[in-house]
């Protein structure tokens, strides 16, 4: 089973601060440890809401909202990480797909490459970036009701269009919160709380995706992990199989 453990952003990370090296060490570690134990499948941070937009449409309509923005009140249901040459290109790919989804909430931000923190430079030429456009669940997928075969049908012939057209870097779609979990530390003490829950307050920062036989197994990595990013909660979430 794959599992996508995510951590929080804060006031430190929003107002735009670079990570020093000891934090990147410090997480690399932690990577590196994922990968020698041959469960990790993939790995990235977000910049900051200021750099993204929030998107919402309802009954066809859609509003632009420019960030930064907070979190709103509804938990991630999935993402895509978008290939382009601009935020307003994410923004028109982004809007397709939501004609797709329908009434749909989605937030589009770029996601940290190693020039953006000093460890390399940028590589000549290069004139698009990555943008991960993350949607927001409504009552039906907290439910985990699977969406219509006219839906999917129409979902599948956008994703091939833009996998043609070099786009889709990646697809997700997470399970229910009601399948994951969500771990806490305070004073030295670790808690895991069982789903479903709550949004946070805070927007996600960034996350690992790993391969597990049960949550039980990939929340064992959520104490190395939170103390490697400096966090005090962690959400763990399941993702759909790809048939």
């Amino acid at each position: 089973m794959r599992f996508m453990m995510m951590h929080r952003t804060n006031p430190h990370w929003e107002a735009g601060a670079a990570p020093s090296l000891e934090l990147i060490a410090r997480v690399g570690k932690v990577i590196g440890a994922m990968a020698a134990a041959r469960v990790l499948l993939g790995a990235e941070g977000l910049r900051a809401s200021s750099q993204g937009v929030r998107l919402q449409f309802s009954g066809g309509r859609r509003t632009v909202i420019g960030g930064p923005f907070s979190a709103s009140n509804a938990l991630p249901a999935g993402f895509a990480i978008l290939r382009v040459e601009s935020i307003e290109e994410a923004i028109e790919w982004a809007s397709r797909f939501a004609t797709v989804m329908g009434n749909v909430e989605v937030d589009i931000r770029p996601v940290t490459e190693p020039w953006d923190i000093g460890l390399s430079p940028k590589p000549a030429g290069l004139t698009t970036r990555r943008f991960m456009a993350m949607y927001k669940a409504d009552a039906a997928r907290k439910a985990g009701v699977a969406p219509m075969p006219k839906q999917m049908a129409e979902m599948g012939r956008l994703i091939e269009e833009m996998t043609k057209a070099g786009v889709l870097v990646a697809a997700e779609e997470l399970q229910p919160s009601s399948k994951g979990g969500r771990f806490k530390s305070a004073g030295g003490k670790h808690t895991v709380t069982d789903g479903p829950f709550t949004e946070s307050k805070e927007l996600i920062a960034g996350y690992v995706i790993l391969e597990a036989r049960s949550l039980q197994d990939a929340m064992e990595w959520a104490p190395r992990y939170a103390a490697a990013v400096g966090t005090a909660e962690l959400d763990l979430r399941p993702l759909a199989e790809k048939s």
